[in-house]
């Protein structure tokens, strides 16, 4: 499949590495300096130039794409390209807008602005935070198979029971599969064998009820009904559109914005969110508003050097969990290593969505586990697959070793695997696969 894309900023060098291996890829970027680097980095063919210019596109060779995906920072320049796009090629179109007026608008009237397919960085990344409420220890949770099959990330602390145990006396959930044990950035494919330390990321696949009980066993005496007091620091949009999300889920949260305008706007927008108009950075106001009993503190300002400030201030005051939004995608370790519990890149996110929307055949769902290390694919079995009829047990042995089934789905029930489990042509398989199989695995499934 060809894919064209538009923008060599984070998102669209994360998409184009993550497709290169097995897709023909063009990168468009006006920087000469983003498209030299990317040249050297992954197999691609770069073009240097304006991407909403239709000469640029034509000399990408946008007539022969399958996919455009516009990726640029610019919402307008995406919608531009895209429409462009549509002007000399029957191409699926993909844009990245942070604007949520503009996916409003073209959720009402699909294909508008020459837009098949649309994502929003702001409520990508806001869905990110809310998902690991109530998961203690979780730094990433997606949901599969229509939210009745879920992948969670934990990370092991030093406290837990869970750590020092074998999969196999971890494993006492019904309806969990131990997909991977992450140390030190490395990623192993877990085995009943398989040693839990702590610091260590386990990933889980499983019913959400059976991932919400292993996240109470890795970090006992902490469970989503302890957490009630939400602190959101930052009314900006990413801020704004997390405080609705919770809401809809029940909790009412606390939302600091120091600009007065705004402070009214959102407490009028935001009926069930109490709008503090202040400077979170402020140590005596976070000690008056007893932010450090908080359950959850959420840092979303438009400044990663302030986030990363509100965090450590009040996780230091006695918070029990804190997340933050970081811009820069370079410092999401950073900001775990010293403290901050959750980091979210709005870029990473957005590039892990449109990415499942380039994945080859019937790929369902895509997440990504660890950039470049392995990925979580959900997908629907055909005939042609080489588990459709076998049980799992008969199909590994033509299937990778990086590939573990972490559940199935069948007509809207969820299946436990296990070795004896005969796959059937309909049901819906989640697994997790590291990257150097992935070509492999996607080709047989």
């Amino acid at each position: 499949m060809r894919v064209l894309i538009v923008g060599a900023g984070e998102v669209g060098s994360s998409i184009a590495g993550s497709l290169a291996d097995s897709h023909e890829v063009v990168v468009v970027d006006v920087d000469g300096d983003r498209v030299e680097q990317l040249t050297y980095e992954h197999d691609v063919l770069t073009v240097q130039g304006d991407g909403a210019s239709l000469d640029t596109l034509e000399e990408a060779g946008v007539e022969k794409a399958d996919i455009v995906i516009a990726s640029t920072d610019d919402d307008e320049t995406n919608l531009a390209i895209c429409g462009t796009a549509k002007t000399a090629s029957d191409a699926f179109t993909i844009a990245r807008v942070q604007n949520r007026a503009y996916l409003q608008t073209w959720r009402r009237s699909h294909g508008v602005f020459g837009v098949d397919f649309m994502v929003c960085t702001d409520l990508l990344t806001a869905q990110s935070i809310v998902r690991v409420v109530g998961l203690p220890t979780a730094r990433d949770v997606d949901p599969f198979a229509g939210g009745r099959v879920q992948m969670a990330e934990f990370e092991v602390p030093e406290s837990s029971p869970v750590a020092d145990q074998t999969v196999q006396e971890a494993d006492r959930f019904d309806a969990l599969t131990f997909a991977a044990v992450i140390r030190d950035g490395e990623v192993e494919i877990a085995r009943g064998d398989t040693r839990i330390h702590a610091g260590d990321m386990v990933v889980v696949i499983g019913r959400p009820d059976s991932v919400q009980a292993f996240a109470a066993s890795v970090a006992p005496g902490e469970a989503a009904s302890d957490v009630d007091d939400v602190v959101i620091v930052g009314g900006s949009s990413v801020g704004a559109l997390t405080a609705r999300l919770l809401a809809d889920r029940g909790f009412s949260p606390r939302l600091v914005e120091q600009d007065p305008e705004r402070a009214r706007e959102l407490a009028e927008e935001l009926s069930e969110t109490t709008v503090l108009e202040h400077d979170a950075t402020d140590e005596d106001f976070l000690e008056r508003e007893h932010v450090g009993d908080a359950d959850l503190v959420v840092s979303a300002l438009d400044s990663d050097e302030r986030n990363l400030l509100v965090s450590l201030l009040t996780k230091r005051m006695g918070a029990e969990r804190t997340v933050a939004v970081v811009d820069d995608g370079a410092y999401v370790d950073l900001f775990e290593a010293v403290g901050v519990d959750v980091a979210v890149n709005p870029r990473e996110v957005t590039a892990e969505e449109i990415t499942r929307f380039t994945r080859e055949r019937r790929m369902e769902n895509v997440a990504i586990v660890e950039p470049g290390e392995a990925e979580v694919l959900e997908v629907e079995i055909d005939a042609e697959s080489v588990l459709a009829g076998r049980s799992i047990r008969e199909a590994a042995a033509d299937l990778p070793e990086g590939f573990v089934v972490g559940a199935i789905t069948r007509g809207g029930d969820f299946i436990t695997p296990r070795g004896d489990t005969v796959v059937q042509e309909g049901d819906h398989v989640v697994a997790f696969v590291r990257a150097d199989a992935i070509d492999d695995v996607t080709a047989k499934l």
